[in-house]
């Protein structure tokens, strides 16, 4: 099982963003532990179950052996993680 961080590094409030996402929940919960992330930073959105982490905390993760993924070339891997991840973690009416 793998731990994701995208390169979708979005500008907000001052930083940029990535999401890091990963095969199953358990898997995503202690590396977002292992970065100091609070489990109530847990974003569960129709793009995916995933922690917002900053372009700083994003390199953490893959020195921490998260691999990185690519929105624009591995889409269907991306595709794939997100349904994976919604299967263990059904999104919220």
């Amino acid at each position: 099982m793998t731990v994701y961080v995208d390169d979708a590094v979005h500008a907000w409030r001052g930083q940029r963003w990535a999401h890091l996402m990963a095969d199953t929940v358990a898997e995503l919960h202690a590396m977002a532990a292992q970065l100091g992330l609070p489990r109530r930073a847990l974003q569960n959105k129709p793009s995916g179950v995933h922690y917002d982490v900053t372009s700083e905390l994003r390199e953490r993760a893959i020195a921490l052996g998260a691999q990185p993924i690519s929105r624009h070339h591995d889409r269907a891997q991306v595709r794939a993680v997100i349904r994976a991840a919604r299967a263990q973690y059904p999104a919220a009416p």
